[in-house]
């Protein structure tokens, strides 16, 4: 083998955009693993490795691996999205989802939904709505996966230095997304890309 060829292999550090496809399975009944989610080559999962985009136990498992290999590891609940706290179940006033016209919001708030909240310190959080009653909503604080164990599966596709402008977007989440990190030269006079 040409020891050569070797030196110049991409392989996944701090810096590099990183696409793969994958497979995300959780237990389900019976200790059965259930398929919860999946990327292709057509749709693949893209992330820079080092920048907090993915959860950092993922990115170890994944830290040194080269275009072409194969991964297939669990992340303990405690490494992935935490055990269940029952105390994120809450029950609040429906009036709280009332929209502009003072009723119930059900275009944006059902069974099922992600909700953003503001927590007491002005934080934004997502919620999933449980239940509705006739005055009270059910919301569940906690990560859809809190509590599993999270098996993964998958193929690294490609392996790139990040560019600059990605960089800035990621470290920036809040221009406005209309020049996609090309903040420079953004006309759309929202004014935080130029912060």
């Amino acid at each position: 083998m040409n020891v050569e060829c070797l030196m110049f292999r991409e392989m996944i550090e701090n810096l590099k955009v990183v696409s793969a496809t994958y497979e995300l399975y959780i237990n389900g009944e019976g200790g059965k693993e259930e398929l919860m989610e999946k990327a292709t080559e057509e749709a693949p999962l893209t992330w820079c490795q080092g920048e907090g985009m993915m959860l950092p136990a993922f990115e170890a498992q994944m830290a040194g691996k080269e275009v072409g290999d194969n991964f297939d590891f669990v992340l303990k609940a405690a490494d992935a999205y935490g055990e269940y706290i029952q105390e994120g179940l809450m029950d609040l006033p429906k009036k709280m989802f009332f929209n502009g016209d003072g009723e119930f919001d059900e275009e944006r708030v059902y069974v099922g939904a992600i909700v953003p909240m503001n927590t007491v310190d002005g934080q934004i959080v997502k919620a999933q709505v449980c239940e509705i009653t006739d005055d009270q909503v059910t919301i569940d604080l906690n990560h859809p996966y809190a509590g599993e164990d999270l098996h993964f599966k998958g193929v690294i596709l490609s392996i790139r230095d990040v560019t600059e402008g990605e960089l800035k977007a990621i470290r920036n989440p809040h221009h406005c997304g209309k020049c996609h990190g090309k903040c420079d030269d953004c006309d759309s006079g929202c004014g935080s890309c130029k912060q």
